[in-house]
């Protein structure tokens, strides 16, 4: 992200971040190959965000993406979320991130749990 983001307004989790215990992460593979990447993190009262999603680039465009995504929302339904919102960049290397979140009903909000506004932010959010 630090490639792509201001570095003020990179808010991806490194390794330790990621094994807090608010959060829970997949991976997707097939065989030996990691096809990609997503977390949940719990915001408390039924309120899940949405962390780390990544596509490892070699399957970018072939539905991995789409894939992750539906595993994250259907771990978040089982979990009882309510709300689930995530936070992603608005530059144009994000486009097909935010034209996917809004294909699966995510719409634009407010900054939400620790977040303030940014402008190199876009905030999304969907009904669980």
């Amino acid at each position: 992200m630090y490639a792509t983001s201001p570095a003020e307004s990179v808010h991806a989790l490194d390794l330790d971040a990621l094994r807090a215990p608010d959060i829970t992460f997949y991976s997707a593979w097939d065989e030996q190959t990691l096809l990609g990447c997503g977390a949940l993190r719990d915001l408390g009262d039924g309120h899940l965000e949405i962390k780390s999603m990544r596509a490892a680039r070699a399957h970018r465009g072939r539905g991995t993406g789409a894939a992750i995504l539906l595993h994250l929302l259907g771990a978040a339904t089982r979990r009882g979320a309510v709300r689930i919102s995530l936070e992603t960049g608005v530059e144009d290397y994000f486009a097909p991130a935010r034209r996917l979140y809004e294909r699966h009903g995510f719409v634009v909000c407010e900054p939400f749990g620790g977040y303030r506004p940014d402008p190199n932010s876009v905030f999304m959010t969907r009904e669980g």
